[in-house]
Formats: C-alpha cells, structure tokens, sequence
C-alpha cells in the first residue's frame, strides 16, 4: 500500500463531499423528486435511501444515524406508496445533471480535467469495502453513469458513505447517540449550523438542550456550548478513526492520485460554492 501524507484522504473526502450533498440543496431535486410525487423532507430520505431498497423509518434510522426516528417515520416508508426506489434513484440523477451543470457550467462539465476527476474517483472506489457499510454497500450496486460528470457524482457518493458508514461504528464506540454526535460536531464550529443541525434532522429545541447537557455530564461540552478541552480532543479522535477506516480507497488511488483528485475537486468545489451551492447561513456555529 501506499503511504500517504497525513489526512489526505480526509481533505480529499471534503472537497468531494459537497458536490455530492449540494444536490440535496438544489432546485432541480426539487423539481425532479416532485414530478415523482416525493415532495419536502420525505425526498432527501427517500432519495439516500433508495438504493436500500423499500425499506422502513428503522432501517434509515439506522442507517442515516443522527435523524429523529419519529421524524423519519412521518415520511417513511409512507413515500413507497407514492413512488418506487428505481424511480427515485433515476430523479436523483437527473437532479445530479441539472445540479452540476448550473453551479458548474457547460465547459466544466464537458472538460477534460472533469473525465479525469472521474477516472481518479472510480479508481479510489475500487478497494471499498462492502462488509459492515449498508449505505456504501447499497450505492455500489447501482450503475456507474456514463456522462463524466455523472460518474464523478456517483464516485463521489460511494466515497462519502463509505466514510460516513465507518464513522457511524466509531460514534457508537464512543458511546455519542445521534444527537450527541450532531450537538458536538456543531459545537466544534466544523459542522452545519445548529438552527439548520437540528430542524433538518427533526429535534426539538428541547432535545437539543438535553443533549447539550448529557455532554456537559461526560465534560466533553462547557457551559457556553462549546467543546471543552476532552471534547475537541473527543472529536478530533473520531475523525483519527474515521481516517483510519477510510484509507483503503485512498491507498488504493496512491498519493499523487490522491493529490491530483484533490486538487480537481477543489476547483469544482469553489465553483460550485461560489454559485451558490449551499443556504448562506448552512455552515458555521451561528
């Protein structure tokens, strides 16, 4: 195997998740998700968890780890009855095409520097592992696109769940449920803002409050909501773990691979951000 520069894969994994979870933002996912009849938050679970199959509230409970069971209940697996999982599947893309062509433009999309992007993605593919991931494993069933910039979009999502499935075993080995791990993240000023954290992912403000004080217990959060000393140190080991978990696509790429792809999706990245990819107010601790 390779040997990397520390945290390569990590920065790699950062600029590539955001064009696969900008989608979820767009209009065109809207539009696209509602033709189908799958409308509000009942599209982003129906769209994550399609290629899962008809599955139930448990399994994307399960699965997506820090949503509110009651919350997923209310759409799923309500949103089977209105449409089916292959449906979905083909709106996600097409939601994936308009998406990238509006924040990235027509000469981006038909570059050569994005062909090569998918190549270097599907390559780092290759060594996912299936065992123990159910959201990678799912998604690497499903065809590779052939457009470049659908390939790139569709590597880009079996990287993010990999990692996010093998992040998922290291938070239940530090013993943080899925509000604990949403309510810390935030806190470190790396995740989604808190408004945004906890009405996505269907918390009251009273849960959230609990769970600022179960953290405060364990001393991983202070008074003024922000990390102690044991909880930045908390977080930046389940990021080590994760990283840990998640190196074999990027070992496999190689490390002038990896450098490459990395530089790619940055530019896409800051493209697509500076179009507009997400709300204004989406990140940060405010």
């Amino acid at each position: 195997m390779t040997s990397l520069p520390e945290r390569a894969g990590r920065h790699c994994h950062q600029v590539l998740n955001p064009l696969h979870s900008c989608t979820y933002f767009a209009p065109e996912f809207t539009d696209e998700l509602g033709r189908i009849g799958v409308k509000e938050r009942a599209a982003y679970f129906a769209a994550r968890s399609a290629p899962l199959g008809r599955v139930g509230a448990g399994t994307v409970t399960a699965t997506f780890y820090n949503f509110k069971y009651d919350w997923v209940a209310q759409h799923v697996p309500a949103v089977w009855d209105v449409t089916t999982p292959e449906a979905v599947i083909e709106a996600r893309l097409a939601a994936a095409d308009g998406t990238l062509r509006r924040l990235l433009g027509a000469e981006v999309i038909a570059s050569p520097e994005m062909a090569e992007a998918a190549e270097l993605a599907l390559r780092a593919t290759e060594a996912c592992g299936r065992a123990a991931r159910p959201l990678y494993a799912a998604h690497a069933d499903l065809a590779v696109p052939d457009a470049p910039h659908l390939a790139f979009w569709h590597a880009a999502t079996l990287l993010r769940e990999h990692r996010g499935d093998g992040h998922l075993a290291v938070l239940v080995a530090a013993e943080l449920d899925g509000l604990e791990a949403v309510v810390s993240h935030t806190a470190s000023g790396f995740g989604v803002a808190p408004t945004w954290a906890r009405t996505m992912r269907g918390w009251s403000e009273e849960e959230w409050v609990a769970a600022q004080e179960r953290l405060r217990e364990r001393g991983l959060l202070a008074a003024d909501g922000d990390l102690t000393p044991a909880g930045t140190a908390l977080r930046k080991q389940l990021e080590v773990e994760t990283d840990r978990l998640d190196r074999a696509p990027y070992e496999h790429l190689g490390a002038a691979g990896v450098a490459r792809l990395t530089e790619l999706a940055t530019a896409f990245a800051s493209t697509a951000m500076a179009a507009g990819a997400f709300p204004a107010d989406f990140l940060g601790k405010g």
